[in-house]
């Protein structure tokens, strides 16, 4: 007999004015305690996409027990990386502001929320760059990372256009060249797993990650679902409750 999911019983909005960004911001909350989990919507994706798509109730029984906490944040993507209608230093720029406003002002209030030591990154597809660049961009906040078929190079985003904060956010980009101790101890203490698909765009992307962790000695896993239709929904709920 399948397994009846329900949705999660815990669930809070929030929306406030983030002076960083100049705009209102939104962003829902499943669970009462447990892991705190950031979670980003996929390519100009809203907070509510999570939720439409079931991803919160195929954990029910997790976020009910107090497991696991998903803090459901709006993206920023058609005013940064898929603007096309700015120059691309303007669109290097804006996601450099949303950053500011996820490390400033969305982990201030997850903190309050919750005071679990660790809290996890994770993002599906374009969501997955996402929740891959801040994870290993901070690892002194971010504990562990799940990113499910997600692309981590967006240099060709930008039509050839290249300068330090586009490098800076580019996890294959600085991570080929770190060399800081101070990134390579907390990188030993964290949990980073990659999934994709046999038949996922993003297979590449993940493998070329992959190989640069391992050259680097950082820990990590990477694991290739032999599925149809890896980069969509159905396979994403079943890699979450498989990883998460």
């Amino acid at each position: 007999m399948a397994r009846k999911v329900v949705p999660p019983v815990h669930r809070e909005y929030h929306k406030w004015y983030s002076s960083r960004l100049g705009r209102d911001m939104e962003l829902l909350i499943h669970g009462h305690s447990g892991v705190p989990v950031l979670v980003f919507p996929t390519s100009g994706g809203r907070f509510f996409e999570f939720e439409d798509r079931g991803m919160p109730a195929s954990i029910g029984d997790k976020i009910d027990r107090g497991e696991i906490q998903l803090f459901c944040v709006d993206s920023i993507d058609m005013e940064s990386w898929y603007n096309r209608n700015v120059p691309p230093r303007w669109r290097i720029a804006r996601h450099v502001q949303y950053e500011d406003y996820l490390i400033h002002e969305v982990v201030p209030l997850i903190r309050n929320k919750n005071w679990n030591p660790h809290l996890v990154a994770l993002g599906c597809s374009f969501g997955g760059y996402h929740a891959g660049n801040i994870a290993f961009r901070h690892p002194d906040i971010f504990t562990g990372l799940l990113s499910m078929s997600g692309a981590f190079d967006m240099s060709n985003f930008l039509r050839g256009y290249y300068d330090d904060d586009l490098y800076l956010n580019l996890p294959p980009h600085y991570l080929s060249n770190l060399s800081d101790g101070w990134y390579f101890d907390r990188y030993r203490r964290n949990t980073y797993i990659l999934a994709t698909g046999w038949d996922d765009q993003c297979l590449g992307s993940n493998q070329h990650l992959d190989q640069i962790l391992s050259s680097k000695e950082i820990p990590h896993k990477l694991y290739v679902w032999d599925t149809w239709n890896s980069h969509d929904w159905p396979t994403w709920k079943m890699m979450m409750r498989e990883y998460l």
